[in-house]
């Protein structure tokens, strides 16, 4: 059985902070399963975005991991908002987690599927 998008989004936080990283929800979704976006941000100023991988990613032994692909990488914030807009107008429901990183890489925190970047 799967978690809850606001249980695993809490617990993304809690091991951001432990990393001695910052995390923050800019959108609430749907709690029960609504689509997670990551924007992370490096203390240098680099951003990228993840969102949710394609279906074909899953994996079937392990159908409870959640598996993000790159969306983005070094684009100016307004592209990046104009891409989660899009995404909302989408699907309303979605939630949008920004991180800034500590000492781990984003790919220590979610499962990082390689993407359509």
């Amino acid at each position: 059985m799967r978690v809850t998008s606001d249980l695993w989004v809490s617990a993304l936080i809690r091991r951001v902070f432990s990393a001695g990283g910052f995390a923050a929800i800019m959108r609430r979704g749907a709690a029960e399963a609504g689509a997670i976006f990551i924007l992370s941000r490096t203390r240098l100023g680099e951003v990228m975005l993840f969102g949710p991988a394609p279906q074909v990613d899953y994996d079937t032994a392990r159908p409870d991991e959640r598996f993000f692909t790159p969306l983005s990488a070094d684009e100016d914030m307004a592209a990046i908002e104009a891409r989660l807009a899009k995404e909302t107008r989408f699907d309303p429901d979605i939630w949008v987690v920004e991180i800034e990183i500590g000492v781990i890489p984003v790919e220590d925190l979610i499962v990082v599927r390689s993407g359509p970047l």
